[in-house]
């Protein structure tokens, strides 16, 4: 079971409350990670990452594990600790300004 954490107003979208729990298959890839949370939160889609071009949304950033995973590439291995639900993964609402 994967674990997802996502911004309050993400969760107020999807109407869920705390983390969302995901399967998937290996290889648990960025964005098949990002696939699942998609189809089955399907008011999410466009949220995240654009539709058409499935690029990360600029003021959304992604942490596995302490890392930032924001710039990585779509077919990234996720480290296993995120695979097997040991650690969440991070959805976070990025903040602009001074």
């Amino acid at each position: 079971m994967i674990r997802v954490v996502l911004p309050a107003h993400l969760r107020t979208l999807a109407r869920v409350s705390g983390e969302v729990e995901l399967q998937a298959g290996p290889p648990l890839t960025l964005a098949a990670l990002l696939d699942g949370l998609e189809t089955r939160y399907p008011v999410l889609r466009g949220t995240i990452r654009d539709s058409l071009t499935k690029k990360r949304r600029p003021m959304v950033r992604f942490f596995a594990c302490q890392e930032d995973w924001s710039h990585a590439a779509p077919d990234a291995l996720l480290p296993e600790a995120i695979s097997n639900g040991s650690e969440a993964f991070l959805v976070v609402g990025a903040i602009a300004g001074g």
